[in-house]
């Protein structure tokens, strides 16, 4: 039998104690919360504004506007007026999305690239966001139907790092009803979304399938979820000691591989590892299907990769008796267009800013170097520097260009213009990959 108290409001002292496990914090603690307007989210930024408070702190609430519903911009006005009401600070981001194919999911990473954008243009630390217990069972039945292992039936974490932003979910263990009972408590309304009803999206078909089915209630469902988080943080700790062993990334954004330590590893540990690193290399948000990626380990196990193989937007070839992992170059085919004083993710994989004073304006673009930018920059003085990274690395490095020819490419170094290539590095990319190689423990409820 499953009780989910629905007649219990949550208090701040019970607030308390699922937000300090999520720590270390700041003293005066600021921390923007995703509120959308519905009952999980409003009932979670009041909650973590008088947390917050209470330590000199405060809550910021974001509203991400869709503009998928003609009502949307009136009910973030009504957020708004209802955070003002409590002296929330509160900022709407609107995403110029269009219809298409896999609208949730597109929507979803919008939503977290316009959050994260923002906190890291503010400088706030953290992310909250009002997942609850139901959430939690309904992503583990999700992720059961597509097949999902270990790592994706362990659910949502209760903190995660979205590219340096601490993304904290203190609710997972908290039924929906309780956070509904916390808001008629304190009579606060809350906006209905209509697509939580909608049958046409998966989540709302396994809800109701779950409604049917006795014994799959969200506490037991969340408990199991729970329960397989524990395998996860086991696994990962391995996982994170044989990459330190056996990989090396370089800033440049390829990596070394000991093919024998990491065959020398057990497989299960060793697919992981291979996972993490094409994946990062690769900049994808997501890991190669597991099919390809056995495959590719295989080949590592029987021949070193002697005769070379690409994955996930990878190449991979053997040299000096390592594997070296780099982006393919046709694979990093994206432009983005750079303003003088401007910053942005390149192709999932550099961030990459441009100095305030740059001269060439709307004109510039961070694309891959490739080969006719090679060419441009291989007989200029310091080329050597260049020569020195792998050639099947250089094509994918991104570089700064302007109509036809490269103007600085940070990894020589090379500056266009500039009196000597140790010029001030007033274009600069970073490697900051969508999946990082290795990163915070995974920590479930």
């Amino acid at each position: 039998m499953c009780a989910d108290h629905p007649d219990h409001p949550l208090d701040d002292d019970t607030f308390a104690g699922l937000i300090a496990p999520l720590g270390p914090f700041e003293p005066a603690p600021e921390i923007a919360v995703a509120v959308s307007g519905g009952a999980d989210s409003l009932c979670l930024v009041f909650l973590v504004q008088r947390w917050a408070e209470r330590r000199g702190g405060r809550a910021i609430g974001l509203t991400v506007d869709h503009g998928l519903r003609p009502e949307s911009a009136d009910e973030a006005a009504q957020v708004g007026a209802w955070l003002g009401a409590r002296g929330i600070f509160h900022h709407v981001l609107s995403w110029p999305g269009a219809p298409g194919g896999n609208l949730q999911a597109r929507a979803r990473a919008a939503r977290y690239r316009l959050l994260g954008e923002w906190c890291r243009d503010d400088a706030i630390p953290h992310l909250a966001t009002a997942h609850h217990r139901e959430d939690q069972g309904e992503t583990l039945m999700l992720r059961l139907a597509r097949g999902s292992g270990l790592d994706g039936l362990a659910g949502m974490a209760a903190i995660s790092e979205r590219d340096g932003l601490r993304v904290l979910r203190p609710l997972l263990s908290v039924p929906r009803a309780r956070l509904r009972a916390t808001l008629r408590e304190a009579g606060q309304p809350w906006i209905e979304d209509p697509s939580n009803d909608d049958p046409a999206f998966a989540r709302v078909r396994m809800r109701a399938t779950l409604a049917r089915v006795p014994g799959l209630c969200p506490a037991r469902l969340a408990d199991t979820a729970a329960n397989l988080a524990g395998a996860r943080a086991a696994n990962e700790h391995a996982v994170a000691e044989l990459l330190a062993r056996a990989v090396a990334i370089h800033p440049a954004g390829f990596a070394w591989i000991d093919a024998a330590s990491l065959c020398g590893a057990p497989e299960d540990l060793g697919l992981r590892a291979l996972s993490r690193v094409v994946t990062c290399v690769g900049g994808g948000a997501y890991p190669p299907r597991f099919v390809r990626l056995r495959r590719l380990y295989r080949a590592f196990a029987e021949d070193g990769l002697q005769n070379g193989r690409t994955l996930a937007g990878c190449r991979m070839v053997t040299r000096r008796g390592l594997v070296l992992v780099c982006r393919e170059p046709a694979a990093a085919d994206h432009a983005l267009a750079l303003k003088p004083g401007h910053k942005g993710h390149w192709d999932g994989w550099f961030r990459v800013r441009l100095g305030p004073r740059t001269r060439g304006g709307a004109e510039l673009a961070v694309r891959r170097l490739g080969a006719d930018g090679w060419r441009q920059v291989k007989d200029t003085p310091d080329a050597d520097r260049l020569t020195g990274l792998p050639a099947p690395a250089r094509h994918g490095l991104p570089a700064l260009w302007g109509l036809d020819d490269v103007v600085a490419l940070p990894h020589l170094p090379y500056w266009r213009g500039a009196k000597e290539s140790g010029a001030p590095p007033w274009f600069s990319a970073i490697f900051a990959p969508l999946r990082p190689l290795a990163g915070p423990a995974f920590r479930g409820i």
